[in-house]
């Protein structure tokens, strides 16, 4: 190897280096030492220690020794401290390390805190989903209840079309909501798909005979089917970057609301084909006003602000075409159709 082709490569990692350095910028004023709390989340933590939270698999050593590294509990002392010059944060159990039954392993994972607030989000886990064009149009549906009810529940039966196999035992049923287009090309993102009931098949045929085990309101004449899932999206994930220069849209707004502030949950024009994943985090930005120069003396002189910085926001579960995100700071009122990107 030549002496210039050395000198280099040195320069080159010097330069990560210092690129790395410029880029993980602590918190003023992080502690040195933490110990985790119930009611923390990794957000929180994140924040605490960092400027700019989306960096922290930055700084988090992944310790090899220690079961499920990523999972963070009640207890666990948080330590501060610097390998080579660069920041990194090290974990202690608050507990003794055990080898874990698979049943006690998930109970274990439950207790593990949430990367956002749990009370925030859980309907949009298990209740909210969104569907294509071509699913809603195919799905059974429900052609009518069993009985004379005024209103029909939790004990009732329903009778629904277009479940031609016998394979899955129980269903989900849900209403369709509203589309999702985006803003830009028109394009229809898919539809929002509310949880209504879930019921096993008590006999198959046309129609198929369902048992309402379960129901958050009232099942209608029209709402759709789809087998039953009993998986749930995870809460834990680690906040990071999406793909560099990915930019999109607010959509939509949960729950009826008409002001978007800290902790509302939104929908983005942007999915799984975008490579958005849960823990992505975007800046949102208001888009700059036009205005009317009056000062230059030039007629129908028209110049645009710049677009402002209004919050940040972090996926929490992707579908194909849309997303679900959390509002995590909001510094002015957010609006639909104001712009999310890559901060």
């Amino acid at each position: 190897m030549t002496t210039k082709k050395l000198i280099g490569m040195v320069f080159a990692a010097l330069l990560a280096s210092s690129l790395f350095a410029a880029d993980v910028v602590l918190n003023p004023e992080h502690p040195d030492r933490y110990v985790v709390v119930k009611g923390d989340t990794l957000w929180d933590i994140s924040t605490m220690f960092l400027r700019d939270p989306w960096l922290w698999p930055e700084i988090w050593y992944v310790n090899p020794q220690v079961e499920n590294p990523h999972l963070i509990y009640p207890g666990d002392i948080l330590t501060l401290v610097y390998v080579d010059g660069k920041p990194q944060l090290q974990m202690t159990r608050g507990y003794p390390t055990v080898t874990l039954s698979p049943k006690v392993r998930e109970e274990s994972l439950e207790k593990a805190i949430p990367t956002i607030p749990l009370d925030a989000i859980q309907q949009f886990l298990t209740r909210t989903i969104v569907v294509g064009e071509e699913e809603l149009e195919t799905a059974p549906y429900v052609v009518q209840s069993a009985g004379e009810h005024v209103v029909t529940g939790v004990g009732d039966r329903v009778y629904a079309r277009g479940i031609e196999d016998k394979v899955h035992p129980v269903y989900d049923i849900f209403n369709p909501g509203g589309p999702y287009i985006d803003p830009d090309t028109n394009e229809l993102l898919g539809y929002e798909a509310l949880f209504v009931g879930r019921g096993p098949v008590e006999q198959y045929g046309d129609p198929t005979t369902l048992y309402l085990a379960e129901t958050t309101r009232e099942v209608r004449v029209g709402d759709r089917l789809r087998p039953a899932d009993r998986a749930t999206a995870s809460t834990h994930f680690q906040p990071h970057l999406p793909p560099d220069n990915t930019e999109g849209r607010i959509i939509s707004v949960m729950d009826g609301v008409t002001q978007i502030g800290q902790f509302n949950v939104v929908a983005l024009n942007l999915g799984t084909r975008e490579g958005i994943e849960p823990g992505h985090i975007f800046r949102i930005y208001q888009d700059g006003a036009v205005v009317k120069d009056t000062v230059s003396g030039k007629r129908n002189d028209m110049v645009k602000l710049p677009d402002e910085d209004a919050g940040l926001i972090m996926v929490f579960r992707s579908f194909e075409k849309v997303s679900f995100g959390l509002v995590m700071k909001a510094t002015r009122a957010i609006h639909i159709n104001d712009f999310v990107r890559t901060p």
